[in-house]
């Protein structure tokens, strides 16, 4: 099968749009830089407000800011700007702390009163003058309170749909985050991931999502999982904007031990449309191709692309995921889950809720919470001891063996620069009933979500009016190189295309 060749042709317009008379076309796809230089923080508030409401039926949004208008106002007021972000309106995922007058949740109904002060990452972004509008709808606990989750759904938001098909899935669990990004109602977004909940969904909804290194951007004031592996992100329409944001979240914080090294670099400043010039870049096969000849099809594109803008490319390298790995992950996520969420309650200082049991408690007598799936892992959390469980130590080491060992050793056999593969399959369709069924394709999340290395997605293609995205991978603190080189894939390729809210997927 011929390589496709960019921008992939749209197939011929069949589906029906879901969703019309959405305002403020104009907005539609817009980078910060230009966002920045026509529009007041003012008017973008009131925009982003106006498409927030029009696209209600996606349930990306779970709350605005009411005072986001009266600190847009104060930011159009000050002379000197603070930043690439100065009066841009991000949405931010409802498991990161905001003072003021919203709620931070999980999607829970558990939280009934706000965060008592920003978590690190939303004091930085308000530091650098962007304006925190509301928060996004999220698969709730972050896909890790139970068995047969669906992925997008939470009690209190609902079910998030994907804006390019809106009978199928956002992946999660920054599934909110990803919607509300890939449909302009925001200049970009923020989520969290442990494993995949920024990369997926931003796969699944055409936009280029960071999962960071663990230790480049701070956990303080985030509802927890894995203190080895959780980390935050930024989503967005283009690799500029995606770099932007970092640049305002990233670096050291004494309420985050592990961010004590972390490595911050000019990552907006670095990009360069010819990065991949002279790049070495691994693609493995063996595990990662045959899954999906759709992801097949694109990928055999993106290889012949990366050759064409200048890259060395050594095929058919190793990179194996053991099987094995995914149970070990869990049995780290249980021990280290019960410990980390003491901790962020007791930051929150909310006398109902101490700990696991004060969770599971409530769920049990709120049966709006159990609605659709149980809560497995929260009791294999509150089974084991925490970091002193028996087995944790060991897990933890095998962890890293299967997954900081591989990469380095691919990247060391071959002097690599970054390895590439497609991110996953296409978007499932949504079924509360059977949880989430996802279609084939790879899995390039787990590999660096274990290995708390870099991940950066970036959209590849289209099937059917259905995204594709294609990952880049690489060791610590490679942010900067990374993002680089999704640019100039991004520049040479200009893959992206907004979505249309059409009913159900064309045919």
């Amino acid at each position: 099968m011929p390589p496709p060749a960019w921008p992939l042709s749209q197939p011929s317009v069949t589906g029906t749009s879901a969703i019309t008379n959405v305002p403020h076309d104009e907005l539609v796809d817009l980078p910060i830089t230009e966002l920045r230089t026509r529009y007041t923080a003012v008017q973008l508030v009131d925009m982003y407000t106006a498409r927030i409401a029009a696209l209600a039926p996606l349930n990306a949004v779970i709350e605005l800011d009411p005072d986001a208008r009266t600190i847009a106002a104060q930011l159009d007021q000050e002379k000197t700007k603070r930043g690439p972000l100065h009066g841009m309106p991000i949405l931010v995922k409802d498991n990161i702390d905001t003072a003021g007058k919203m709620r931070t949740t999980a999607g829970s109904l558990a939280f009934d009163h706000p965060a008592p002060r920003d978590a690190t990452v939303t004091a930085k972004l308000r530091a650098a003058g962007a304006i925190v509008l509301g928060k996004s709808n999220l698969s709730e606990w972050a896909n890790l309170r139970g068995l047969g989750s669906i992925s997008g759904w939470s009690a209190r938001g609902g079910q998030t749909r994907n804006p390019y098909a809106l009978d199928r899935n956002t992946s999660g669990s920054s599934s909110g985050s990803a919607a509300a990004a890939a449909a302009s109602m925001c200049a970009a977004a923020l989520g969290s991931e442990t494993d995949g909940s920024i990369t997926s969904p931003a796969s699944l909804c055409s936009l280029v999502g960071l999962k960071p290194t663990v230790g480049l951007v701070s956990r303080a004031g985030v509802i927890p999982i894995s203190s080895s592996q959780d980390t935050v992100g930024p989503m967005g329409r283009c690799v500029a904007d995606v770099a932007a944001l970092l640049g305002a979240i990233a670096g050291p914080d004494p309420d985050d031990p592990v961010t004590a090294s972390a490595r911050v670099e000019d990552y907006l400043g670095h990009l360069d449309s010819k990065a991949l010039g002279g790049a070495r870049i691994g693609i493995p096969r063996k595990g990662w191709f045959g899954a999906s000849r759709t992801v097949d099809s694109v990928m055999t594109g993106v290889i012949a692309k990366l050759g064409e803008l200048g890259a060395t490319v050594i095929d058919d390298i190793a990179l194996e995921i053991n099987p094995k790995l995914g149970g070990l992950e869990i049995l780290v996520f249980a021990c280290e889950m019960r410990a980390a969420m003491a901790a962020y309650l007791a930051r929150r200082g909310d006398p109902k809720l101490r700990g696991m049991m004060d969770l599971l408690a409530y769920d049990y007598l709120h049966p709006e919470e159990l609605r659709w799936f149980g809560h497995e892992y929260f009791d294999m959390a509150q089974q084991h001891s925490g970091l002193q469980d028996a087995g944790y130590d060991a897990a933890r080491a095998q962890c890293l063996a299967m997954s900081r060992d591989v990469i380095d050793a691919a990247i060391q056999k071959d002097k690599l620069d970054a390895i590439v593969v497609g991110t996953g399959g296409l978007p499932w369709l949504i079924d509360p009933i059977g949880g989430d069924a996802l279609t084939p394709g790879p899995n390039a999340p787990t590999l660096p979500a274990v290995a708390g290395y870099p991940h950066v997605t970036v959209p590849a293609g289209f099937y059917h009016s259905l995204p594709i995205g294609v990952s880049f991978i690489g060791t610590a603190y490679t942010e900067v190189k990374l993002l680089g080189y999704a640019y100039a894939f991004e520049q040479a390729t200009k893959a992206r295309r907004p979505p249309r809210f059409l009913a159900t997927a064309e045919i």
